[in-house]
């Protein structure tokens, strides 16, 4: 249970739209809540970027298990690196 102290134009505003949509004041606050809470839930990396995961292809098959030579052969037609 939550107890609040508004001002009495809040309080007056929502008894006046909990009126209107027919609901009680406790259920108004309650969605208004559930609402607020559900825009600020935050989301583990997997669900930001489950969409992009994936997505772009490179046509190579052994990128996680050879991703340092890769890079060292990239380098290295770079001249980045002279080993």
């Amino acid at each position: 249970m939550i107890t609040l102290r508004l001002s009495s134009e809040l309080e007056k505003d929502i008894e006046n739209i909990a009126k209107s949509a027919g609901i009680t004041k406790s259920e108004l606050v309650r969605k208004s809540l559930i609402e607020y809470v559900s825009k600020y839930q935050f989301k583990n990396a997997w669900d930001l970027g489950k969409d992009l995961f994936g997505k772009y292809k490179s046509g190579k098959t052994n990128l996680s298990t050879s991703s340092h030579t890769i890079f060292r052969e990239k380098l290295r037609k770079k001249d980045y690196l002279a080993i």
